[in-house]
């Protein structure tokens, strides 16, 4: 079993800043990447940022240049800093962890409980 606290959601103001974290814990023998994904009213659920274990990142295009994700390989934990946030990065963001049970096998995705961003004047 892996169990995530996710924490840092909130409202803010157009142009403002929020800080995601999100820690898993349990039965892990290494985390192979870690990431979030968001997911608005009607609307599917979108990955925004990912970072492997060797430090390699990823954005979607949307978020390139405001929003930075980063990591605590030892504490097992990602976060997500948003910078400049707009309306449209309204959503519930999603912590998920690919997990592998031991080496040489094809990791597992777990997903956090999720954790509400708002932005509005």
């Amino acid at each position: 079993q892996v169990q995530f606290v996710e924490s840092g959601g909130g409202s803010v103001q157009p142009g403002g800043s929020l800080r995601l974290s999100c820690a898993a814990s349990g039965s892990i023998f290494s985390v192979y990447a870690m990431g979030w994904y968001r997911q608005a009213p009607g609307k599917q659920r979108d990955l925004v940022a990912y970072i492997t274990s060797g430090g390699s990142t990823n954005y979607a295009d949307s978020v390139k240049g405001r929003f930075t994700i980063s990591s605590d390989n030892a504490k097992k934990t990602v976060y997500l800093r948003m910078n400049s946030l707009k309306p449209e990065d309204t959503a519930v963001y999603y912590c998920y962890a690919d997990i592998r049970y031991a080496t040489g096998t094809v990791p597992l995705r777990y997903w956090g409980q999720g954790t509400q961003v708002t932005v509005s004047s």
